[in-house]
C-alpha cells in the first residue's frame, strides 16, 4: 500500500500521485459546495452570506489545525525515504500525542471567543446570528477535523494517496444526505449545514484511523514507542506550527480583505461566498500538486536524492501551467451558470460581482500553482520556515487591498486581493527554493551521502 518516490518517472510518479489526492481535494471542496448550494436555494442570499463571513476566520483557524497535520507528516515521509521503520512508528505514535494537545486547547479557545471575533471582524448585523450559529459548530468539531488530516497525512506520507479518498468520498455522499436532512427536514438552518460537516468529515477521519491501524504493518507501534519523546516532539513541532501557521498568517490578510468586504454589504459577501466556493473547486489541482510535492520533496530529501527533485519540480510546474490555461478558458466562457448554482438569475449584480472576481483570480492561476506548488516542495524538504515568510507576504497583500484597495475602488478592490498576494509570494517563494536546494548540496556534499547531481 505504500509507494517509493525515491524511484522511477518523476512526471508518472506525481501524476500517479496527484491524481487522487485532487479527487480527494475535489471531495473536500464538496463539503463547502454543498452547504453553500444548499444554504442559498433554501435559505436565501442573507443565510448565504452568513456563511459566507466566516469564510476567512473559518480558514483561519482550520487552515491552521490542517497545516500543523500536514508539517507532522513530513518526519514521517523522511523516515519512510530512509527505510527508519523504528523511527517512523516513533514519530507517529509522538503525533497522536500532539494532535490531541492541540485539538483541545483550539476548541476550548474558538468555541469561547467564537462571537468576540465575528464582531472584530464588523460582520453585518443582519447576520452576525447566523454567522455565529454556524462557524461555532465548525469549530467544536475541530478534533474531528485533527483526526482527519492527521491519519490522512501519515497515510499519503507513506505513499497512499488513494486511500483517503475513497472515504474522503464516502463522506461527502453522507454529507449531502445530512444537509438535506438537518436544513430540510428538520428546518436547522445554518447551524444544520455546519453538523451535517462536522459529522461527515468525522466518519472520514474514523475510516482512516481503522484503515492505517489494521492495513500498515509498519504502523503497529510498540508498547516502548507510545513514551512521549520530547526530542521527536520539538522536531513534529518545528514543522508542524510554522506550516499551521503559514495557514494563519495567510489567513490574517483574508481576514482583514473579509472585514473590508463585509463593510459593502451582504450582497457583497454572497458574491464572495459564491465565487469562492467556485474557486476552491477550480484551484483542487494546484492544492493536488502542491501535497504531491510535500511527500516527492520529503522522501527523496531522506534518500538523498535533490537532484531528482528538480526533475520533479520542472514536471509539475509544466502540468500547473497547462491546467491554469484551462481554468481560465472554463471561467471565461461558464463564470455566470456556475454562478447560478447558488444564486438565482435575478440576482444579476451579485452574479455580475461574482465574475468579476473569477476572471481576476483564474488569470492569476499560473502564479497561484507557482505558490502551491514551491511552497509545499520547501516545506517537504525540511524549512517550513520560509513558508512562513511566504505567508506574511499573502498577508501584507491581501491587508493593502483591505486598508487601500477596497476603499477607492469598491467591489473591484475586493477582486484584486488574491492576485496581488501571489504574485509576491512567488517574488519570494522562487528564490528561497534555490537558497534551500544550495543548502541541502552543500550539507549532503559535507557528509559524503547522497546524489547531489544535476
Amino acid at each position: 500500500m505504500t509507494k517509493d518516490m525515491t524511484k522511477g518517472s518523476p512526471m508518472k510518479l506525481i501524476l500517479g500521485f496527484s491524481i487522487p489526492l485532487f479527487f480527494g481535494f475535489l471531495f473536500q471542496q464538496l463539503y463547502s459546495l454543498v452547504d453553500t448550494v444548499i444554504v442559498g436555494r433554501f435559505l436565501g442570499t442573507d443565510n448565504l452570506a452568513a456563511v459566507g463571513a466566516t469564510g476567512s476566520i473559518n480558514f483561519l483557524i482550520i487552515g491552521f489545525c490542517m497545516g500543523v497535520c500536514s508539517g507532522f507528516s513530513i518526519p514521517l515521509s523522511h523516515k519512510f525515504g530512509a527505510g527508519d521503520h523504528e523511527g517512523l512508528r516513533k514519530y507517529a505514535a509522538n503525533c497522536v500525542w500532539l494532535a490531541i494537545c492541540f485539538a483541545v486547547v483550539l476548541t476550548l479557545v474558538t468555541t469561547l471567543l467564537t462571537r468576540q471575533i465575528l464582531v472584530w471582524m464588523r460582520t453585518p448585523e443582519n447576520i452576525i446570528d447566523r454567522s455565529y450559529a454556524y462557524i461555532w459548530v465548525i469549530f467544536l468539531g475541530i478534533p474531528v477535523t485533527f483526526l482527519y488530516n492527521m491519519t490522512s497525512g501519515v497515510i499519503r506520507a507513506l505513499g497512499d494517496s488513494r486511500t483517503p479518498v475513497i472515504f474522503l468520498v464516502m463522506s461527502s455522499f453522507l454529507n449531502v444526505g445530512l444537509d438535506l436532512f438537518f436544513i430540510v427536514s428538520l428546518q436547522a438552518g445554518v447551524q444544520g449545514a455546519a453538523w451535517a460537516t462536522v459529522i461527515s468529515q468525522g466518519v472520514s477521519g474514523v475510516c482512516c484511523l481503522l484503515f492505517m491501524v489494521k492495513k500498515f504493518e509498519i504502523l503497529r507501534i510498540r508498547k516502548e514507542e507510545w513514551k512521549p519523546d520530547r526530542h521527536l516532539m520539538r522536531v513534529l513541532c518545528g514543522m508542524g506550527i510554522p506550516m499551521g501557521l503559514q495557514y494563519s498568517v495567510t489567513a490574517i490578510g483574508s481576514v482583514i480583505l473579509q472585514s473590508a468586504t463585509n463593510t459593502l454589504g451582504s450582497d457583497a459577501v454572497a458574491a464572495v461566498t459564491a465565487s469562492g466556493r467556485i474557486s476552491g473547486f477550480l484551484a483542487c489541482p494546484f492544492e493536488a500538486l502542491g501535497s504531491t510535492m510535500a511527500t516527492y520533496g520529503g522522501q527523496n530529501v531522506g534518500a538523498g536524492k535533490l537532484h531528482r527533485i528538480r526533475q520533479g519540480l520542472r514536471a509539475c510546474i509544466r502540468l500547473g501551467a497547462g491546467y491554469a490555461v484551462i481554468a481560465l478558458l472554463i471561467i471565461l466562457f461558464g463564470s455566470r451558470p456556475l454562478a447560478t448554482l447558488f444564486l438565482d438569475v435575478s440576482e444579476t449584480a451579485v452574479i455580475d460581482n461574482v465574475r468579476l472576481l473569477l476572471i481576476f483570480n483564474t488569470a492569476f492561476y499560473f502564479p497561484l500553482s507557482l505558490v502551491n506548488i514551491i511552497r509545499f516542495l520547501i516545506q517537504g524538504m525540511g524549512f517550513p520556515t520560509f513558508a512562513i515568510l511566504a505567508g506574511v507576504f499573502e498577508m501584507i497583500a491581501r491587508a493593502l487591498a483591505g486598508f487601500l484597495l477596497v476603499p477607492l475602488f469598491g467591489f473591484t478592490g475586493v477582486a484584486m486581493g488574491n492576485p496581488i498576494a501571489w504574485v509576491l509570494a512567488d517574488a519570494f517563494l522562487i528564490p528561497a527554493y534555490f537558497h534551500v536546494r544550495k543548502t541541502l548540496e552543500a550539507k549532503l556534499a559535507k557528509s559524503g551521502s547522497g546524489e547531489v547531481q544535476s
